[in-house]
């Protein structure tokens, strides 16, 4: 049974392709796309919990990215990567929404154990939405 769905968006090609096989290994549903554009239409129709976006990408940039997608799915958890120049755009992203962000390059077990621990955020930010929906329907529909 598969954890959870993750998009990890990023121009470089091998890094993206890298991290989709090691993330697929743990049972993590894993796909990829190359740009913000396509992550924001990937994301409007699909099932996704967490996205890895990188700062730096041709097109729209990975704050930009993070902007549009925390309007259309708030709940959904981004870990921004950037590199030691962008650390800046890391901690803007931070601002904006992000869950966190890592350096590249990173250890790849650091990378998987922030994607689960956004996963956990996710998954208590939905549980708290479902319990105050329950709540609300048993006032206004008692019995």
């Amino acid at each position: 049974m598969a954890l959870f769905n993750v998009l990890v968006v990023d121009d470089e090609q091998e890094f993206r392709d890298m991290t989709i096989k090691r993330l697929i290994k743990r049972d993590i549903i894993a796909e990829g796309v190359e740009s913000g554009e396509l992550a924001i239409e990937r994301i409007k129709h699909g099932d996704i919990d967490v996205v890895l976006l990188d700062v730096k990408m041709p097109g729209m940039g990975g704050v930009a990215a993070l902007r549009e997608i925390k309007q259309i799915k708030p709940l959904i958890e981004v870990v921004m990567l950037t590199g030691h120049a962008s650390v800046e755009s890391g901690i803007d992203g931070m601002k904006l929404g992000a869950f966190d962000y890592l350096m590249k390059p990173m250890e790849f077990e650091s990378l998987h154990e922030k994607l689960c621990e956004a996963y956990e955020r996710k998954k208590i930010q939905q549980n708290k939405i479902e319990q105050a929906q329950i709540k609300h329907d048993m006032f206004f529909f008692p019995g």
